[in-house]
């Protein structure tokens, strides 16, 4: 279940009611008068199926209450409730399955922009990830993967074409691929002092069996970028973020940006120039399939709900009260 709060005017407060208590799959509402807006609106709190949030918020935006006031979307982890109960049994579907658009584009806007933050981490990745290929050593290859935070601006440019939010589409861009041009440009500046200094050993620098494959792009490379795009994706419109974490550990971007800093600092330019390939490679497959994923998921939010399956009552037994769990 869902809690949504909803400041809104008083003119359009008790159409706002009437549709909230007309829609089967929301349940406790409660109602605040003059509590809101320095007194000239109202507060109104009430739990929907998640498989409805979408339909909830596109009735109270046509109200007018967006503009004038705000709608609020929180997550609920259990709710006790026997009203729960039933609003959930009315609702289609499944809670896991649906996607709820307002929250996904909100983090999306968030993930568009460049930060401080973004930069340093997908630094310190490529650094590692550098190591990584001059040690020749697959673990550190992961840790990398692990610590980039790449997929955020990757997932919003996916959002921003399968939802044409083309206003999201030039940031998310701009983050990701000027994030990996910087951290291209300080790996190779770190590189080319280290080398400078006889730290590195140039042979040592281009050669790994065990992490050879951030410099051999090839058709398996699409494929897991593909099914990483879609994965990725779908854990995060699901909010599985152990799933995620696989998806970190499957592609081969990070690595490719800290082999192609390495590479520059001692002119191994086939190398860096396979490296860069790798990484064109992995973005786009990442991109088609997240994309291709978004919109097969808008097409089906958009279809009627399936009738809800007939659940068990779970009533109250032995004094114990029902316990909704969504």
């Amino acid at each position: 279940m869902h809690q949504v709060r909803v400041l809104t005017p008083r003119q359009s407060c008790d159409d706002a009611i009437k549709a909230i208590e007309a829609n089967s799959t929301t349940a406790n509402l409660v109602v605040m008068r003059g509590v809101a807006l320095g007194g000239q609106g109202d507060l109104l709190l009430f739990d929907v199926a998640r498989e409805n949030v979408n339909a909830i918020v596109e009735i109270l935006r046509a109200l007018g209450i967006e503009a004038a006031g705000s709608i609020s979307l929180i997550e609920n982890v259990t709710v006790i409730s026997d009203a729960a109960e039933t609003a959930e049994a009315s609702a289609g579907g499944h809670p896991a399955d649906a996607v709820i658009w307002d929250e996904i584009e909100e983090q999306a806007e968030e993930d568009a922009r460049l930060s401080w933050s973004f930069l340093s981490f997908l630094v310190l990745a490529t650094l590692i990830a550098g190591v990584g290929r001059y040690l020749d050593q697959p673990i550190l290859i992961i840790g990398a993967m692990v610590v980039g935070p790449e997929f955020a601006p990757i997932a919003a440019i996916c959002l921003a074409i399968a939802r044409r939010r083309w206003t999201l589409l030039r940031p998310a861009a701009t983050t990701l691929l000027g994030g990996f041009a910087l951290a291209a440009a300080i790996a190779w500046v770190v590189w080319t002092v280290a080398d400078a200094a006889g730290v590195i050993d140039r042979v040592a620098a281009t050669t790994g069996v065990a992490t050879n494959f951030i410099i051999k792009p090839d058709a398996w490379s699409l494929v897991i970028a593909l099914l990483a795009g879609c994965a990725g994706v779908l854990s995060l419109t699901a909010a599985k973020s152990s799933a995620l974490v696989g998806v970190f550990i499957s592609i081969t971007t990070v690595p490719a940006v800290g082999t192609i800093g390495l590479t520059l600092a001692v002119s191994a330019w086939g190398e860096a120039w396979a490296a860069l390939s790798q990484l064109s490679v992995n973005l786009a497959g990442m991109i088609i399939a997240g994309t291709a994923t978004l919109a097969v998921q808008q097409l089906a939010s958009r279809l009627p709900p399936r009738k809800p399956a007939r659940r068990m009552a779970r009533g109250r037994r032995d004094g114990k009260s029902r316990l909704s769990r969504t």
